[in-house]
This record gives structure tokens, C-alpha cells and sequence, in this order.
């Protein structure tokens, strides 16, 4: 994909203080132009669906669909869309999320200023981007899974499932959920089984802190 004169970006974001602030810093630079503004990680996939919008600035978590789970439908649906992630969290975890969601870069909040612009440059080059301390993080997994024998990180949960733990987090009921995410109490009822068999765990109370490491939802 050809780097466009002016990159249109969408910024998704609950808080309205932080959308105010990545427009001001986006804004005032000649080849970049939020176009786009989005409250949820879902609103960020209808407003993507619409057209038009070369580069998705998405927080980490966000209400309905997390930037992560968002991020992963954006780069299914829409290659030629760049993702980046946002996070107020130094978080190795929510780092190695975020790239097997297929964003190209991982910004923190608190380094918007000095990062932001040069990371969604980056991206539209289709280069990644990442702060200091994520590279020497992403560097120490790559060789402690090669001194390990291992190849790949895996995800024991489905999209689904993570679905279903992010609302169970947020006090969901079954019907709540059945009703949100269009399935059967009955459906939502094997899914909380199945999740609580391969996590190991027992309660909602175990799942919300799963959740929360996880980066569904805002501790």
C-alpha cells in the first residue's frame, strides 16, 4: 500500500480527555489527520467499516470489544487498515497481545508526545514500531522460547471465549450475555465450563482477575 499525502486515522478511546489530546497531537502535523473517533472497541470496527480510514489508533481496553479483540477483526477484515495499540500499561503481555493481533506497533500513553507521531509514520511504512523496553521484552521471549525448544505462544481461549470472559469480568449475567453476544443461555453456560476447565479456575472471581492481566478489562 502507497503512503498516502495525508494518513487518515481513526482514535478509539472511553475516555474523551485522551481522544481531546492524540487529535491535538495528530492534528497539527501536515501528513497525518484523525478523520475518525470512536468510544469502544466495536464503534471502531463500524467507523473502519465505513471506509476511508488508512490507520486505527486503538486503546488496549475499551467497553464491548477490547482495542485487542478489535485489532484482530480490523486486520482480518481490513488488510490494507494499519492498527496501533495504546496502552497506559508497560505490560509485556499486553505487548505480545497486540502483535499477535496483528498491530504494528505498541505506543504508551504516558510517551504519546514524543512517540505517537513517529509511530503511526512508521506504520504507514509498514514498519513496526515499539518503545525501548518492549523491544529488550520482545528480544528475551524470542530467546528464552529458543533455549526452551518452543516455537510459538499459544492462546488457550478462543476469540469467543475471551469474548465471554471480557463480559463475565464486566458482571454480566448468562442472559445479559446470551442477549450481547446473540447466542443461547445454554450456549453461554458451555462456553463459562469449557473457559473455567482450561484456565483452571473456578469462580468469577478468578476470571475477572484473568481478565484484567489479560488487558479485557480496566482494573
Amino acid at each position: 500500500m502507497s503512503i498516502p499525502l495525508k494518513t487518515r486515522i481513526l482514535v478509539a478511546d472511553d475516555h474523551p480527555i485522551v481522544l481531546d489530546g492524540l487529535r491535538r497531537v495528530l492534528d497539527a502535523q501536515p501528513d497525518l489527520e484523525v478523520a475518525a473517533e470512536a468510544n469502544d472497541g466495536a464503534e471502531a470496527v463500524e467507523r473502519i467499516a465505513e471506509g476511508d480510514i488508512h490507520l486505527a489508533i486503538l486503546d488496549v481496553s475499551m467497553p464491548r470489544l477490547t482495542g485487542l479483540q478489535a485489532a484482530r477483526e480490523i486486520t482480518q477484515r481490513f488488510p490494507d487498515v494499519r492498527v496501533l495499540m495504546l496502552s497506559m500499561y508497560d505490560n509485556e503481555e499486553y505487548l505480545f497481545d497486540a502483535l499477535a493481533a496483528g498491530a504494528a506497533g505498541y505506543v504508551l500513553k504516558t510517551s504519546v508526545d514524543r512517540d505517537l507521531v513517529d509511530a503511526c509514520r512508521a506504520a504507514m511504512r509498514g514498519e513496526p514500531f515499539l518503545y525501548p523496553k518492549g523491544v529488550r521484552a520482545i528480544v528475551r521471549e524470542h530467546l528464552e522460547r529458543a533455549r526452551r525448544g518452543e516455537q510459538v505462544r499459544t492462546e488457550p481461549l478462543t476469540p469467543r471465549e475471551l469474548e465471554v470472559v471480557k463480559l463475565i469480568a464486566e458482571a454480566y449475567s448468562n442472559e445479559e450475555i446470551a442477549e450481547e453476544l446473540h447466542i443461547s443461555k445454554k450456549t453461554v453456560a458451555r462456553h463459562r465450563a469449557n473457559i473455567l476447565e482450561k484456565l483452571g479456575m473456578h469462580d468469577r472471581v478468578q476470571l475477572t482477575r484473568y481478565a484484567i492481566r489479560r488487558g479485557l478489562v480496566e482494573p
